[in-house]
């Protein structure tokens, strides 16, 4: 059985050896463990500061694509390696090392192909009052989307079965936490979480700049995956609002058109066809999201079996040689 774990990385040559530090160098159930940093176009040393602690692991990019898109590569680069099993974790140190083994064991154990930290929010002394509140919301509405149970959704301290990991598919550029959730809700991938416990903060978070700015970002990215896994529903919830208005501006027309006065009320009527015929038009394109999602579900499990020989394949190379 092995473990890679793997941390994005942007700037991190500061507090990047203290996570290090921090993680486990063996652990019950696990053969092998090996580290990997994605270091998404740094700046400063971060790569040589991984290469002089002993990562046996780097994917380099040119230039800084965002965490989400580290992410994904650091996957497909563990799965390349032969990875049974994939934790993801910080560069700042944030979450606390030991956990690992917590955090793997429902793996381990045969009851989840992926398992979230769940941070202790409210006892966390650098959140604001403000950022838990909207953490809170955040997981609530992320559990309502994906029909889960995952009490802190952003969270980026996480494990991957290779099952799940082979079945993973980022779209998103800014974060993956909450599409994955979403994605794994919605295509009935087991999925639990455990309570983790966290350090004290090393550096401000460099995924958001202003507090407003998170929840935008993460409202779109909940919605857009929304949009993806169950587009039917989504459109045919839109269509809705013109049609029921379009309903109620024609009955107000008969109604004065049945005591005498609709022929001053011939907008009403306008108005509600006007309406009706846009809640038709987002039926036909809530049909039509529904068939390019079930094209979408076709090209995911072929997508999932390519990868299973494509990595098969490696390992076996690497094998006989």
């Amino acid at each position: 059985m092995k473990l890679i774990i793997q941390i994005p990385c942007f700037n991190e040559a500061e507090t990047l050896t203290i996570a290090l530090n921090d993680l486990p160098k063996q652990i019950d159930g696990i053969d092998e463990i090996e580290y990997l940093i994605i270091d998404d176009g740094s700046k400063d040393n971060t790569s040589e500061v991984a290469q002089q602690w002993g990562v046996q692991h780097i994917v380099r990019f040119k230039q800084n694509r965002g965490l989400a898109k580290g992410f994904a590569a650091g996957i497909d680069a563990c799965l390349m390696l032969g990875a049974d099993i994939i934790v993801n974790t910080d560069a700042d140190n944030q979450y606390v090392g030991e956990d690992i083994k917590k955090l793997i064991d429902p793996i381990l154990q045969g009851k989840a192909d992926i398992v979230i930290g769940e941070r202790p929010i409210d006892q966390t002394e650098h959140f604001s009052f403000t950022k838990k509140k909207l953490q809170h919301l955040g997981s609530w509405v992320v559990r309502k989307a994906s029909q889960s149970d995952i009490p802190d959704a952003p969270s980026g301290f996480r494990a991957y079965s290779k099952e799940a990991a082979m079945r993973l598919n980022v779209i998103n550029d800014y974060t993956y936490t909450l599409e994955t959730i979403v994605q794994a809700g919605r295509e009935k991938i087991p999925m639990t979480s455990v309570p983790i416990r966290t350090n004290s903060e090393l550096r401000p978070s460099r995924l958001f700049h202003s507090m407003w700015g998170y929840v935008k970002r993460s409202v779109l990215t909940i919605l857009r995956a929304y949009m993806m896994y169950k587009p039917l529903t989504f459109f045919l919830a839109i269509s809705l609002i013109p049609s029921i208005c379009g309903i109620v501006f024609i009955i107000r027309f008969l109604c004065y058109y049945v005591i005498g006065q609709g022929q001053g009320h011939t907008q009403s009527l306008i108005l509600a066809c006007m309406l009706l015929i846009i809640g038709f038009l987002t039926v036909v394109i809530a049909l039509l999201a529904d068939m390019l999602s079930a094209n979408r579900k076709i090209l995911q499990d072929i997508q999932y079996h390519v990868k299973r020989q494509e990595y098969e394949k490696k390992q076996g190379e690497e094998r006989t040689e």
